[in-house]
């Protein structure tokens, strides 16, 4: 089968090449997929597509002209597919629904504790010949109350992580986990109350219409003053431009972000040469209480090496007509 792979980033070709075992014929293509992209694919039976790459509606109709029966996502998450236009056309959709829960949990933690500790500002100072200890004064995690919003895989894992620092768990999600409630002692809420009474809020929920702008002007005036906020999950559960403005009033004290509401035209891309032309983030990149990573929080070999497997796996059951546990329905 020919497979034509958008967004191709070479820390994920390797990957992709060892677990195919020479099996498709892949083609790397490093654009992203949309509209002005999609006649790439024409000649290929199937499409392997990023979190930024765009599958609408528009761009099935030009993969299913141009040939393509399969779209494998890369991804666990689906909010760039138009689902109910790929089986109009008889597109068949896989994802990736779980390639390492512990990698983003983890670089969830690490963002606390750098933003905490001042990590960053000690290090640079340190290599300035600067051993002063003034303005890096932290606080202990031990005690205090973390609010996770999404209590699935990743956050199932933040929360074990934390409640081995000796934090308080609260929790919002449509749906109960027994686990974290038995074994942790973590405490379902309301998004109101979590936003009143967590020291720490960490967001773990997929985007969608409900979970859209969940962290927006309303909620960010119930959180308690100096608040440290987090997002690992998708850039458009925040809004950008609310936080900012927390940030200069100092109602939100920490923000540390994986993902940005704007990311498409800025992450995994080099603009070091460029002109910045995006105000929020530039925005961002001045306060000193922010932490930016370029969406690197799925970015260990465990994780590569699972999204390619898993990848090759969909690619493998489509081409032998079998269905798998991975492909998506509308």
């Amino acid at each position: 089968m020919r497979v034509a792979v958008f967004s191709a980033h070479n820390f994920e070709r390797d990957y992709l090449s060892g677990a195919n075992a020479d099996r498709h014929e892949i083609f790397f293509i490093d654009v992203r997929l949309n509209e002005q992209t999609a006649r790439l694919a024409a000649g290929f039976d199937a499409v392997s597509i990023f979190t930024s790459d765009h599958a609408d509606a528009p761009v099935l109709e030009i993969l299913a002209a141009e040939g393509v029966r399969f779209l494998a996502l890369r991804t666990a998450g689906f909010n760039n597919v138009d689902l109910k236009k790929a089986n109009e056309l008889g597109i068949k959709v896989a994802r990736v629904p779980a390639y390492s829960p512990y990698a983003v949990a983890e670089h969830t933690v690490a963002l606390m504790l750098a933003m905490n500790r001042k990590l960053i500002r000690a290090h640079q100072r340190i290599m300035d010949n600067n051993f002063t200890l003034d303005g890096l004064v932290g606080f202990d995690m031990h005690g205090k109350t973390v609010g996770i919003i999404g209590t699935g895989k990743i956050g199932h894992i933040v929360a074990r992580i934390l409640h081995g620092f000796g934090c308080k768990l609260l929790a919002f999600d449509s749906f109960l986990n027994d686990d974290l409630v038995k074994e942790l002692g973590t405490k379902y809420v309301s998004i109101e109350t979590l936003c009143r009474e967590s020291d720490i809020i960490t967001l773990h929920v997929p985007l969608t219409d409900d979970t859209k702008f969940i962290i927006d002007t309303k909620n960010i005036d119930l959180m308690k003053r100096g608040v440290m906020l987090v997002n690992t999950s998708r850039g458009k559960l925040v809004k950008t431009e609310a936080v900012i403005k927390a940030l200069k009033t100092q109602q939100i004290g920490f923000y540390g972000m994986d993902v940005y509401e704007e990311e498409e035209e800025l992450f995994f891309e080099d603009h070091s040469e460029d002109i910045l032309q995006d105000d929020m983030i530039a925005r961002l990149m001045t306060f000193n209480n922010v932490f930016i990573t370029s969406h690197q929080a799925f970015l260990t070999d465990t994780a590569l090496s699972n999204i390619a497997e898993t990848t090759m796996y969909n690619l493998n059951c489509f081409e032998d007509g079998k269905k798998s546990e991975n492909e998506i329905s509308f």
